[in-house]
């Protein structure tokens, strides 16, 4: 759901829709991750559950779910709170003492503040690959493989931290707000749904930085192996289905990781206020969701034949490096004034101008070439496909391991929607002469 225009914003865009989202995407996590850890990815089997405690206990279907999968698992454990604030604290540390250029974000369009990073992102994981492999494989201090047990736990002491700390972020931005935009939507409900802040920082820490890229991204890329620890731990081997997932899904991250000043230009960071749709989905949702494939194999191994493994790993890797070559595209015709190719062409551009946050006159150009000429957002086709590519080596055992690519798919579309919207009045006549050259918004023909 993206943040409506409140000057024509209906009753249900304000209140009824964020209540209903949040209705939804809370008790889904729920049952994605108990299916995963508990019930070995069977949603047959969690049902069945419910259904035993009911029948049983003479209670309804709400009281069941409740106690069956939420109340053992809401408050975490001594455990699951010891790794995630050892884990904070360490990726705090980082983000503050490793050493980075400072790099300018995107300029609010609302104020003209311009927010400056750190970028050390790559020394950052690094960094965490050393501390991981040092302390939990080479000293075992630490055993990987306690994060899929503690899993559920963990992702209940993740929640309580999201919900308090959303609760922070709403009053910061009201009363204590950061420079930037900041201030109520109209209504408390989507206040705290959306945020009430773009930029909030608390001592030096940029909060949307350190919640999405440090905690989230990174605790996904290693979640990957603690899933592949737990599997050989039980197992006695790492099936070659976990192999190609891990693998690919590595190279994602790093290509996330690594080239992380890309992150400052989404709409996560230009758009997205910091509330319950940034904060609760980067520390909740995602590890309940973009986290099941690994969840998924860590406990159903899948042996697939070497041909079919190499087929699918090239295949994902191909989608990983389509989905970064039309940015490096864009940038490339931008810092060139057109001065360059795109598929061995000159490229086909738009010379757009806008009005700045000052009133005055800027221009850009709008590239038509490349994948850029295929469809305004053909990339996240690159992005679905290859996230596809390394959750179906689970094969054809349970839908958990698909939900993200599920997901990512609804994610993505609407995302393409709401960026076709705001390029259309940042540019005007311009952003309808270049629909006339790219009239798709993801897949030609179809969207």
């Amino acid at each position: 759901m993206g943040r409506p225009d409140f000057a024509k914003a209906s009753f249900f865009q304000r209140n009824v829709g964020p209540l209903l989202i949040m209705a939804v995407v809370i008790p889904l996590a729920v049952i994605v991750v108990v299916a995963n850890s508990t019930f070995e990815g069977s949603l047959t089997q969690l049902l069945t559950a419910c259904q035993r405690y009911a029948e049983e206990n003479g209670s309804g279907c709400a009281v069941a779910f409740l106690r069956t999968c939420v109340a053992p698992y809401m408050f975490g454990s001594p455990k699951a709170w010891a790794i995630v604030l050892v884990y904070a604290a360490v990726q705090g540390a980082l983000m503050r003492v490793i050493p980075g250029p400072a790099f300018l974000g995107p300029k609010c369009q609302k104020t003209g503040h311009v927010p400056v990073y750190k970028l050390n992102g790559r020394l950052s994981i690094l960094a965490s690959i050393v501390l991981f492999f040092v302390f939990g494989i080479w000293l075992e201090i630490f055993n990987p493989a306690s994060v899929v047990d503690e899993y559920p736990y963990i992702v209940g002491v993740c929640n309580i931290v999201a919900v308090s700390s959303n609760v922070i972020l709403y009053f910061k931005g009201l009363y204590f707000p950061s420079p930037g935009d900041s201030g109520t939507n109209s209504s408390p409900i989507f206040d705290y749904y959306w945020g009430t802040e773009l930029y909030p920082r608390v001592l030096g820490w940029d909060i949307k930085q350190f919640c999405n890229s440090r905690l989230s991204m990174q605790a996904w890329f290693f979640f990957s192996y603690c899933a592949a620890k737990w599997q050989y731990d039980h197992y006695g081997f790492v099936s070659n289905s976990m192999l190609v997932s891990v693998a690919l899904h590595s190279a994602y991250m790093f290509n996330f990781l690594f080239w992380e000043n890309n992150y400052f230009w989404t709409m996560d960071i230009q758009v997205d206020r910091a509330g319950f749709y940034i904060i609760w989905g980067v520390l909740v949702w995602v590890p309940a969701v973009y986290f099941s494939p690994q969840a998924y194999l860590a406990r159903n191994p899948v042996v697939l034949s070497w041909s079919v493994a190499a087929l699918i790993f090239a295949v994902g890797l191909f989608c990983i490096v389509m989905k970064n070559v039309p940015n490096h595209d864009r940038l490339r015709v931008r810092r060139t004034d057109g001065n360059t190719t795109v598929w061995f062409r000159k490229p086909v551009i738009v010379r757009a101008k806008y009005i700045d946050y000052k009133g005055d006159e800027q221009s850009t150009i709008l590239l038509a070439s490349g994948m850029w000429g295929i469809a305004l957002h053909f990339q996240y086709v690159g992005e679905i496909l290859g996230a596809l590519m390394w959750c179906c080596p689970a094969l054809g055992g349970s839908l958990l391991p698909y939900i993200y690519p599920i997901f990512l798919t609804f994610l993505l579309s609407h995302r393409a929607k709401r960026d076709d919207e705001k390029c259309a009045k940042k540019y005007g006549k311009y952003w309808l002469q270049y629909k006339k050259l790219v009239p798709y918004l993801m897949v030609p023909y179809i969207y």
